[in-house]
Protein backbone atom coordinates (compact mmCIF):
# COMPACT_ATOMS: atom_id res chain seq x y z
CA UNK A 1 0.00 0.00 0.00
CA UNK A 2 1.26 3.39 -1.00
CA UNK A 3 2.26 6.37 1.26
CA UNK A 4 -0.79 8.22 -0.35
CA UNK A 5 -3.37 5.61 -0.09
CA UNK A 6 -2.80 4.63 3.32
CA UNK A 7 -2.94 8.56 4.54
CA UNK A 8 -6.09 8.74 2.07
CA UNK A 9 -7.40 5.10 4.15
CA UNK A 10 -6.78 6.70 7.59
CA UNK A 11 -8.32 10.09 6.73
CA UNK A 12 -11.20 8.73 5.93
CA UNK A 13 -11.89 6.36 8.87
CA UNK A 14 -11.19 8.93 11.38
CA UNK A 15 -13.05 11.79 8.95
CA UNK A 16 -16.19 9.09 9.67
CA UNK A 17 -15.56 8.35 13.37
CA UNK A 18 -15.83 11.99 14.03
CA UNK A 19 -18.89 12.26 11.81
CA UNK A 20 -20.66 9.53 13.84
CA UNK A 21 -19.66 10.66 17.09
CA UNK A 22 -20.90 14.37 16.34
CA UNK A 23 -24.36 13.12 15.19
CA UNK A 24 -24.42 10.42 17.94
CA UNK A 25 -24.01 13.30 20.80
CA UNK A 26 -26.61 15.05 18.81
CA UNK A 27 -29.46 12.57 19.06
CA UNK A 28 -28.49 12.04 22.25
CA UNK A 29 -28.80 15.15 23.36
CA UNK A 30 -31.76 15.91 21.50
CA UNK A 31 -33.28 12.70 21.19
CA UNK A 32 -35.89 12.22 18.02
CA UNK A 33 -39.34 10.46 18.88
CA UNK A 34 -39.07 8.78 15.92
CA UNK A 35 -35.83 7.59 14.75
CA UNK A 36 -36.95 6.43 11.83
CA UNK A 37 -36.88 10.40 10.23
CA UNK A 38 -33.01 9.90 10.17
CA UNK A 39 -34.12 7.30 7.24
CA UNK A 40 -36.53 9.09 5.74
CA UNK A 41 -35.32 13.19 6.76
CA UNK A 42 -33.24 14.68 3.50
CA UNK A 43 -31.41 17.80 2.87
CA UNK A 44 -31.74 19.58 -0.46
CA UNK A 45 -33.24 16.39 -2.01
CA UNK A 46 -30.24 14.18 -0.47
CA UNK A 47 -30.80 11.92 2.02
CA UNK A 48 -29.21 13.17 5.37
CA UNK A 49 -27.17 9.58 6.24
CA UNK A 50 -26.04 9.85 2.77
CA UNK A 51 -24.80 13.68 3.62
CA UNK A 52 -23.50 12.75 6.95
CA UNK A 53 -21.25 9.47 5.35
CA UNK A 54 -20.01 11.36 1.83
CA UNK A 55 -18.77 14.77 3.34
CA UNK A 56 -16.25 13.01 6.00
CA UNK A 57 -15.08 10.81 2.94
CA UNK A 58 -15.02 13.53 0.77
CA UNK A 59 -12.96 15.74 2.99
CA UNK A 60 -10.81 11.96 3.87
CA UNK A 61 -10.15 12.07 0.75
CA UNK A 62 -8.72 15.16 0.04
CA UNK A 63 -7.15 15.93 3.86
CA UNK A 64 -5.53 12.00 3.36
CA UNK A 65 -3.93 12.69 -0.23
CA UNK A 66 -2.75 15.87 0.94
CA UNK A 67 -0.51 14.58 3.59
CA UNK A 68 -0.17 11.75 1.84
CA UNK A 69 1.85 13.44 -0.69
CA UNK A 70 2.90 16.12 1.58
CA UNK A 71 5.08 12.96 3.58
CA UNK A 72 5.62 11.33 -0.06
CA UNK A 73 7.68 14.20 -0.95
CA UNK A 74 9.99 13.74 2.60
CA UNK A 75 10.14 10.13 2.56
CA UNK A 76 11.55 10.82 -0.90
CA UNK A 77 13.98 13.44 0.04
CA UNK A 78 15.06 10.71 2.30
CA UNK A 79 15.81 8.06 -0.24
CA UNK A 80 17.73 9.90 -2.11
CA UNK A 81 20.17 10.92 0.04
CA UNK A 82 20.52 7.88 1.17
CA UNK A 83 21.00 6.34 -2.55
CA UNK A 84 23.32 8.98 -3.01
CA UNK A 85 25.27 7.50 -0.15
CA UNK A 86 24.95 4.16 -1.23
CA UNK A 87 26.29 5.11 -4.86
CA UNK A 88 29.65 7.21 -2.85
CA UNK A 89 28.13 10.40 -3.79
CA UNK A 90 28.36 13.18 -1.55
CA UNK A 91 25.06 13.83 0.35
CA UNK A 92 23.05 17.27 -1.41
CA UNK A 93 21.81 19.76 0.95
CA UNK A 94 18.78 21.14 0.28
CA UNK A 95 17.89 25.13 0.45
CA UNK A 96 14.35 24.28 1.94
CA UNK A 97 14.86 21.62 4.16
CA UNK A 98 11.95 20.20 6.34
CA UNK A 99 11.90 20.60 9.85
CA UNK A 100 10.33 17.31 10.62
CA UNK A 101 13.29 16.00 8.94
CA UNK A 102 16.07 17.67 10.41
CA UNK A 103 16.80 14.91 12.99
CA UNK A 104 17.13 12.45 10.06
CA UNK A 105 19.31 14.55 7.93
CA UNK A 106 21.73 15.34 10.02
CA UNK A 107 22.21 11.72 11.65
CA UNK A 108 22.37 11.05 7.55
CA UNK A 109 24.88 13.48 7.26
CA UNK A 110 26.66 12.31 10.86
CA UNK A 111 26.36 8.67 8.47
CA UNK A 112 28.44 10.37 5.61
CA UNK A 113 31.42 11.67 7.65
CA UNK A 114 31.83 8.34 9.42
CA UNK A 115 31.77 6.56 6.14
CA UNK A 116 34.19 9.17 4.82
CA UNK A 117 36.98 8.61 7.74
CA UNK A 118 36.50 4.60 7.84
CA UNK A 119 37.49 5.02 3.71
CA UNK A 120 40.06 7.42 4.79
CA UNK A 121 41.46 5.13 7.61
CA UNK A 122 41.39 2.23 5.40
CA UNK A 123 42.93 4.63 2.38
CA UNK A 124 46.04 5.65 5.00
CA UNK A 125 46.32 1.66 6.30
CA UNK A 126 46.83 0.51 2.29
CA UNK A 127 48.96 3.21 1.49
CA UNK A 128 51.55 2.37 4.84
CA UNK A 129 50.91 -1.43 3.92
CA UNK A 130 52.56 -0.21 0.16
CA UNK A 131 55.13 1.55 1.37
CA UNK A 132 56.23 -1.24 4.09
CA UNK A 133 55.68 -3.79 1.16
CA UNK A 134 57.90 -2.02 -0.69
CA UNK A 135 60.50 -1.25 1.56
CA UNK A 136 61.00 -4.90 2.83
CA UNK A 137 60.95 -6.13 -0.95
CA UNK A 138 64.07 -8.22 -1.70
CA UNK A 139 65.75 -7.39 -4.35
CA UNK A 140 66.51 -11.15 -5.27
CA UNK A 141 62.95 -11.49 -5.26
CA UNK A 142 62.76 -9.00 -8.31
CA UNK A 143 65.10 -10.38 -9.80
CA UNK A 144 64.34 -13.88 -9.63
CA UNK A 145 60.33 -13.19 -10.90
CA UNK A 146 62.42 -11.00 -13.83
CA UNK A 147 64.47 -13.86 -14.57
CA UNK A 148 61.74 -16.32 -14.47
CA UNK A 149 59.61 -14.19 -16.83
CA UNK A 150 62.68 -13.77 -19.50
CA UNK A 151 63.41 -17.53 -19.65
CA UNK A 152 60.08 -18.74 -20.06
CA UNK A 153 59.40 -15.78 -22.93
CA UNK A 154 62.48 -16.52 -24.31
CA UNK A 155 62.27 -20.18 -24.21
CA UNK A 156 58.54 -21.71 -24.05
CA UNK A 157 57.43 -18.32 -25.27
CA UNK A 158 58.92 -18.61 -27.93
CA UNK A 159 58.40 -22.69 -28.97
CA UNK A 160 54.72 -21.87 -28.87
CA UNK A 161 55.00 -19.07 -31.56
CA UNK A 162 57.38 -21.28 -33.85
CA UNK A 163 54.87 -24.16 -32.87
CA UNK A 164 51.80 -21.56 -34.20
CA UNK A 165 53.51 -20.57 -37.03
CA UNK A 166 54.07 -24.09 -38.51
CA UNK A 167 50.47 -25.55 -37.71
CA UNK A 168 48.92 -22.68 -39.16
CA UNK A 169 51.48 -23.20 -42.59
CA UNK A 170 50.87 -27.00 -42.80
CA UNK A 171 46.77 -26.09 -42.30
CA UNK A 172 47.07 -23.50 -45.00
CA UNK A 173 49.30 -24.73 -47.38
CA UNK A 174 49.13 -28.37 -47.21
CA UNK A 175 45.69 -29.39 -45.55
CA UNK A 176 45.51 -33.30 -45.48
CA UNK A 177 42.74 -35.02 -47.05
CA UNK A 178 41.47 -37.03 -44.20
CA UNK A 179 38.90 -34.80 -42.42
CA UNK A 180 39.24 -36.48 -38.82
CA UNK A 181 43.19 -35.36 -39.32
CA UNK A 182 42.36 -32.46 -40.64
CA UNK A 183 40.11 -31.35 -37.29
CA UNK A 184 42.38 -32.99 -35.12
CA UNK A 185 45.31 -31.04 -36.54
CA UNK A 186 43.22 -27.81 -36.56
CA UNK A 187 42.27 -28.39 -32.84
CA UNK A 188 45.78 -28.88 -31.90
CA UNK A 189 46.67 -25.12 -34.08
CA UNK A 190 43.74 -23.55 -31.42
CA UNK A 191 45.47 -25.51 -28.42
CA UNK A 192 48.57 -23.85 -29.40
CA UNK A 193 47.57 -20.53 -29.58
CA UNK A 194 45.43 -20.73 -26.30
CA UNK A 195 48.82 -21.68 -24.91
CA UNK A 196 50.05 -18.38 -25.97
CA UNK A 197 47.11 -16.51 -24.19
CA UNK A 198 48.04 -18.58 -21.33
CA UNK A 199 51.42 -18.38 -21.50
CA UNK A 200 51.05 -14.04 -21.47
CA UNK A 201 48.46 -14.33 -18.82
CA UNK A 202 51.01 -16.27 -16.51
CA UNK A 203 54.11 -13.29 -17.86
CA UNK A 204 52.00 -10.69 -16.91
CA UNK A 205 51.56 -12.10 -13.41
CA UNK A 206 55.36 -12.37 -13.16
CA UNK A 207 55.66 -8.87 -13.67
CA UNK A 208 56.61 -6.84 -10.43
CA UNK A 209 53.15 -5.64 -8.97
CA UNK A 210 54.52 -2.66 -7.67
CA UNK A 211 54.50 0.57 -9.25
CA UNK A 212 57.94 1.17 -8.28
CA UNK A 213 58.54 5.04 -8.03
CA UNK A 214 56.09 5.38 -11.17
CA UNK A 215 52.70 7.44 -11.35
CA UNK A 216 49.91 5.24 -11.53
CA UNK A 217 49.13 6.84 -15.10
CA UNK A 218 52.70 5.46 -16.61
CA UNK A 219 52.39 2.12 -15.13
CA UNK A 220 49.01 2.03 -16.61
CA UNK A 221 50.23 3.47 -20.00
CA UNK A 222 53.25 1.39 -20.00
CA UNK A 223 51.71 -2.18 -19.24
CA UNK A 224 48.78 -1.32 -21.99
CA UNK A 225 51.60 -0.74 -24.40
CA UNK A 226 53.70 -3.87 -23.62
CA UNK A 227 50.14 -5.73 -23.98
CA UNK A 228 49.22 -4.00 -27.44
CA UNK A 229 52.78 -5.27 -28.77
CA UNK A 230 52.41 -8.91 -27.28
CA UNK A 231 48.63 -9.80 -27.91
CA UNK A 232 46.30 -10.11 -31.16
CA UNK A 233 44.16 -7.68 -29.54
CA UNK A 234 43.12 -4.55 -29.82
CA UNK A 235 43.73 -2.30 -27.23
CA UNK A 236 42.84 1.07 -26.46
CA UNK A 237 43.17 3.39 -23.26
CA UNK A 238 41.88 7.27 -21.71
CA UNK A 239 44.17 7.89 -19.15
CA UNK A 240 43.92 11.23 -17.34
CA UNK A 241 45.89 12.80 -15.19
CA UNK A 242 45.42 13.45 -11.19
CA UNK A 243 47.14 12.44 -8.15
CA UNK A 244 45.93 9.78 -5.67
CA UNK A 245 47.65 8.30 -2.61
CA UNK A 246 50.52 5.44 -3.35
CA UNK A 247 48.00 2.79 -1.75
CA UNK A 248 45.18 3.49 -4.39
CA UNK A 249 47.73 3.49 -7.00
CA UNK A 250 48.50 0.07 -5.80
CA UNK A 251 45.38 -1.73 -5.51
CA UNK A 252 43.95 0.21 -8.88
CA UNK A 253 47.35 -1.33 -11.12
CA UNK A 254 47.17 -4.56 -9.61
CA UNK A 255 42.80 -4.88 -10.15
CA UNK A 256 43.67 -3.62 -13.62
CA UNK A 257 46.67 -6.44 -13.99
CA UNK A 258 44.02 -9.11 -12.97
CA UNK A 259 40.94 -7.72 -15.42
CA UNK A 260 43.52 -7.93 -18.12
CA UNK A 261 44.64 -11.06 -17.09
CA UNK A 262 41.21 -13.02 -16.73
CA UNK A 263 40.19 -11.22 -20.16
CA UNK A 264 43.65 -13.07 -21.85
CA UNK A 265 42.88 -16.26 -20.12
CA UNK A 266 38.86 -16.48 -20.39
CA UNK A 267 37.49 -13.97 -22.53
CA UNK A 268 38.63 -14.70 -26.48
CA UNK A 269 37.76 -10.97 -26.72
CA UNK A 270 39.00 -8.96 -29.72
CA UNK A 271 39.19 -5.54 -28.41
CA UNK A 272 39.97 -4.10 -24.65
CA UNK A 273 38.94 -0.79 -23.57
CA UNK A 274 40.86 0.73 -20.59
CA UNK A 275 39.49 4.00 -18.81
CA UNK A 276 41.17 5.66 -16.03
CA UNK A 277 40.19 8.86 -15.06
CA UNK A 278 38.31 11.01 -11.94
CA UNK A 279 35.23 13.06 -11.65
CA UNK A 280 34.08 14.76 -8.50
CA UNK A 281 37.03 13.63 -6.70
CA UNK A 282 35.78 9.65 -7.31
CA UNK A 283 38.74 8.08 -9.48
CA UNK A 284 37.18 5.41 -11.70
CA UNK A 285 38.95 2.78 -13.36
CA UNK A 286 36.64 0.88 -16.03
CA UNK A 287 37.84 -1.97 -18.21
CA UNK A 288 35.34 -3.13 -21.08
CA UNK A 289 36.30 -6.25 -23.82
CA UNK A 290 33.58 -7.79 -26.24
CA UNK A 291 34.71 -11.23 -25.34
CA UNK A 292 31.71 -14.74 -24.69
CA UNK A 293 31.16 -13.01 -21.37
CA UNK A 294 29.70 -15.37 -18.77
CA UNK A 295 26.52 -15.98 -16.31
CA UNK A 296 26.83 -13.82 -13.29
CA UNK A 297 24.37 -15.72 -11.09
CA UNK A 298 27.01 -18.85 -11.65
CA UNK A 299 30.01 -16.82 -11.44
CA UNK A 300 29.57 -14.94 -8.67
CA UNK A 301 30.55 -16.83 -5.33
CA UNK A 302 32.91 -19.19 -6.91
CA UNK A 303 35.23 -17.10 -8.80
CA UNK A 304 38.68 -15.93 -6.72
CA UNK A 305 39.90 -13.52 -9.45
CA UNK A 306 36.74 -10.98 -8.72
CA UNK A 307 36.72 -11.61 -5.26
CA UNK A 308 40.38 -10.81 -5.37
CA UNK A 309 39.52 -7.56 -7.30
CA UNK A 310 36.16 -6.68 -5.22
CA UNK A 311 38.62 -6.93 -1.84
CA UNK A 312 41.06 -4.72 -3.10
CA UNK A 313 38.40 -1.97 -4.61
CA UNK A 314 36.90 -2.12 -1.03
CA UNK A 315 40.17 -2.24 0.97
CA UNK A 316 40.39 1.29 0.02
CA UNK A 317 37.15 2.61 0.35
CA UNK A 318 35.98 1.86 -2.70
CA UNK A 319 32.96 0.75 -4.96
CA UNK A 320 33.21 -2.62 -7.45
CA UNK A 321 30.86 -3.42 -9.89
CA UNK A 322 30.96 -5.85 -12.65
CA UNK A 323 28.20 -6.48 -15.46
CA UNK A 324 28.67 -9.38 -17.96
CA UNK A 325 26.38 -10.84 -20.68
CA UNK A 326 26.67 -13.88 -22.32
CA UNK A 327 28.30 -13.72 -26.03
CA UNK A 328 28.78 -9.70 -25.52
CA UNK A 329 31.05 -9.20 -23.02
CA UNK A 330 32.25 -7.74 -19.96
CA UNK A 331 32.27 -4.54 -18.26
CA UNK A 332 34.38 -3.94 -14.84
CA UNK A 333 34.11 -0.50 -13.05
CA UNK A 334 35.74 0.69 -9.84
CA UNK A 335 35.35 4.10 -8.09
CA UNK A 336 37.48 5.02 -5.01
CA UNK A 337 37.09 8.33 -3.59
CA UNK A 338 39.98 10.62 -3.82
CA UNK A 339 40.14 11.51 -0.10
CA UNK A 340 43.45 13.09 -0.61
CA UNK A 341 42.23 15.87 -2.75
CA UNK A 342 39.65 16.59 -0.02
CA UNK A 343 42.57 16.79 2.48
CA UNK A 344 44.30 19.26 0.51
CA UNK A 345 41.10 21.73 0.28
CA UNK A 346 40.81 21.65 3.75
CA UNK A 347 44.46 22.64 4.60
Amino acid sequence: MTTIIRHVFTAILVSLFIALMLVGVTLLAFPLDDWSLIFKQEIGNVSFLLIVIGIPIMAGTILGMSTGWYWKQRLQQIDRKLDEMVKGQKVTVDDESYKELDSIEQQIGQLQEKMRKQAEYSQRLATERANEREQSLQEVVVQERNRLARELHDSVSQQLFAASMMMSAINESNPPENESIKKQMQMVENMIHQSQLEMRALLLHLRPVALKGKSLQIGVEELLVEMTQKVPMEIDWKVEEFTVDKGVEDQLFRILQESMSNTLRHAEAITFHVMLIERDETVILRTVDNGKGFDMENIRTGSYGLQNMRERAYEVGGIFKIISVPNEGTQLEVKVPNLRKEVEHND
